[in-house]
C-alpha cells in the first residue's frame, strides 16, 4: 500500500494559515480527522484560480484581501454531511412524542422550529415531509420552520431543493421521493410546497441575526463538536435565548450540554433530548409527567 508523505514545512504553514481562516469566520477547529483531507477539500478552489498548491493558495490570501476568494475556502472547508431522515429514531421521538406534547400545551396553533447548522437542508426537508404527511393533525396551525447554516453554498443548495440520486437513496422513502419530489434532470427537486414551508437564512452562531423569539423544538446536531469549549457554551447560551422553559433541545449523538451550559439539563421525558432547567416567571418548570 502506498502512503501518502507527510505535508512539507511549507505545506503545513499553509494548512495553519487556511485552518485559521477557518476557525476566524467560523469558529470551527479542523480537527485531524479533517485536515487530513483539506487539499482534497479545496481542489476546486484551486483550479477554479488557476493556483498550484495550497501554498500557492494560503500566499495569495495574505498577500491580497480577498473576500469572495476567503468565502470559497470556507465553504469548502465547512463540513456539510447530511442525510434524510438522520438517525431515524430521533425524527420518529419529534413525530410521536415531542410535537404531540407541544400540541397539548399550545392555544395559540403557532409552533415555531430552528435548524441551527442545517447544511444543505435534508434535516428540515424530513420535518417538513412529515408535517406534510400528517397534514389533517397539523390543519389550522402555523408552522414555522428556521433553517441556518453558515456556509453560503449550502444555503443555496438547501433553498433550490435539489438532491442527487444518492442524495435522496440516503435515507428517503421511495414513497416520500415520489410524493415530495419531481425529476430535475439526472437530480430531484423537493416540490414548492415543501421548500415554501422553509425559512434558509446564512447565519453566524457566533452573530446570529435570523433568529427571532422563541422556538419550541431547537435542532443543532452534529455542530457543537467542532467547536472549542468556549465556543460551545456561547452556542449554547444563545440557544437557551431563543427557548422557553418547555422548548426540546436536540444535539447530536456524541454531544452534550453537560459541563458547557447551566441552561439546559437532560430531559426526563425525552431521551437525548435537553430542556431548560430554570423556568421564567409565570411558565411551569420542566418536571417529568407520568
Amino acid at each position: 500500500m502506498e502512503l501518502t508523505p507527510p505535508p512539507g514545512p511549507a505545506s503545513r504553514g499553509a494548512a495553519r494559515i487556511l485552518s485559521g481562516l477557518l476557525e476566524a469566520r467560523t469558529g470551527q477547529i479542523l480537527s485531524e480527522s479533517r485536515a487530513w483531507r483539506m487539499e482534497t477539500a479545496l481542489k476546486p478552489v484551486l483550479r477554479a484560480h488557476g493556483l498550484a498548491d495550497m501554498d500557492a493558495l494560503a500566499t495569495r490570501l495574505v498577500g491580497y484581501k480577498d473576500s469572495h476568494l476567503e468565502n470559497e475556502v470556507v465553504n469548502a472547508l465547512l463540513n456539510n454531511e447530511s442525510s434524510f431522515f438522520r438517525d431515524l429514531q430521533i425524527f420518529d421521538m419529534i413525530s410521536r412524542h415531542i410535537l404531540p406534547r407541544v400540541q397539548e400545551e399550545r392555544s395559540n396553533r403557532v409552533l415555531r422550529v430552528w435548524s441551527a447548522g442545517c447544511s444543505t437542508g435534508q434535516e428540515v426537508y424530513s420535518l417538513a415531509i412529515q408535517f406534510s404527511n400528517d397534514v389533517a393533525r397539523w390543519r389550522g396551525w402555523r408552522i414555522e420552520i428556521l433553517a441556518t447554516d453558515i456556509s453560503s453554498a449550502a444555503i443555496e443548495q438547501a433553498k433550490s431543493g435539489i438532491f442527487s440520486q444518492m442524495d435522496v437513496q440516503r435515507g428517503l422513502a421511495v414513497g416520500d421521493l415520489i410524493k415530495w419530489f419531481e425529476p430535475s434532470g439526472d437530480d430531484w427537486r423537493a416540490n414548492s410546497r415543501l421548500r415554501q414551508m422553509i425559512d434558509f437564512r446564512t447565519d453566524n452562531l457566533f452573530d446570529a441575526r435570523a433568529p427571532i423569539g422563541e422556538y419550541d423544538l431547537l435542532l443543532c446536531r452534529n455542530v457543537l463538536l467542532y467547536f472549542t469549549p468556549e465556543r460551545r457554551q456561547t452556542v449554547l447560551r444563545l440557544l437557551a435565548r431563543h427557548s422557553h422553559p418547555r422548548s426540546v433541545l436536540l444535539l447530536g449523538a456524541g454531544e452534550t450540554v453537560i459541563g458547557h451550559s447551566e441552561d439546559f439539563i437532560p430531559h426526563p421525558d425525552f431521551r437525548g433530548g435537553y430542556g431548560r432547567r430554570i423556568a421564567t416567571a409565570g411558565s411551569e418548570p420542566l418536571r417529568k409527567v407520568v
